[in-house]
């Protein structure tokens, strides 16, 4: 190694044992995680898109990278096994600000198509699918290949507090510097590699990776009531609640709703007919799970 490296890892070690400095490292990509030593694994995938725009219903997938990782018993990932990357040519022209945003231009996706045989064969054996905003990646790719549908999903961003943990947000850049990395941004398959590390780092406290965490919450079953009709005048009330506000635009109510664990339906219905309706109001209610959970078909 040569000298300038040395001494630039020595700085790094000192510096790391002060509490006055921070000291990131660039993220290098590696395949091995936790030694399995014989232990049954099972297979998940890490998945992210590249679009061109926000709209799940209108706008084209551009990218699609996935990792696939092994995890133990003890939902700890074991090592990276395979992993997919592809462009696709959308129908319409990449907007200016997407390939500022993402590096990908017309030329970089012109005669590429994504196969569904082979996205198909690639999440075969998968029981979980993680994205880091779920709510946008499920929807796009059920659109692409109905093989998303009858998976599993769990959403790194908004399935595990983060801030509760000792993290600065939910960003991917904030988590990756919560456990001493950085990396070049706004790629798929770049932001899938980071994304592993990030569930493989032990939670402060619990000494359970984050990526067990992410799949107890994952597992329960959640109930989304809708606040329909509610008065205009206490959507305050409802925001401070947790409510979110629903256009309508993608076929669900036009509507505030909240998502809550089974043990606290009945204390939020209350709610809605104390605070709310001023009545025994029967709100319109969901049941939610990992195969259900931020899906299209909803």
């Amino acid at each position: 190694m040569p000298s300038d490296e040395i001494d630039l890892a020595t700085m790094a070690e000192i510096l790391m044992r002060s509490s006055d400095y921070r000291v990131l490292r660039r993220l290098a990509a590696r395949t091995e995680f936790t030694p399995s030593e014989g232990q049954a694994t099972k297979t998940g995938i890490l998945l992210d898109v590249e679009t061109t725009g926000l709209n799940t219903a209108q706008d084209e997938i551009i990218e699609l990278a996935m990792v696939k990782f092994d995890y133990l018993p003890d939902d700890s990932i074991a090592r990276i096994t395979d992993v997919f990357s592809s462009f696709n040519e959308p129908q319409n022209p990449i907007p200016a600000e997407i390939t500022e945003l993402t590096g990908i231009a017309d030329e970089m996706v012109v005669g590429h198509r994504i196969e569904p045989e082979a996205v198909s064969a690639f999440v075969s054996d998968a029981v979980i699918i993680v994205a880091h905003n779920a709510n946008f990646d499920r929807k796009f790719v059920e659109r692409y290949w109905p093989v998303f549908e009858r998976k599993p999903w769990a959403c790194s961003a908004t399935e595990i507090e983060w801030r509760k943990h000792g993290f600065d947000g939910s960003r991917l850049g904030y988590l990756l510097a919560g456990v001493g990395l950085f990396h070049q941004a706004h790629r798929a398959i770049d932001d899938c590699r980071a994304l592993v590390e990030i569930l493989s780092f032990n939670m402060p406290n619990l000494n359970r990776s984050a990526f067990a965490v992410l799949l107890e919450r994952a597992r329960r079953k959640t109930i989304r009531i809708w606040a329909e009709q509610s008065p205009f005048e206490l959507k305050d009330a409802l925001k401070k609640r947790g409510y979110r506000w629903s256009d309508g635009s993608d076929g669900r109510p036009r509507s505030w709703y909240v998502d809550v664990d089974e043990a606290h339906q009945d204390a939020e219905i209350a709610f809605l007919r104390k605070t709310i309706y001023l009545r025994d109001a029967d709100p319109r209610q969901q049941i939610l799970s990992a195969m259900n959970r931020f899906s299209i078909r909803l």
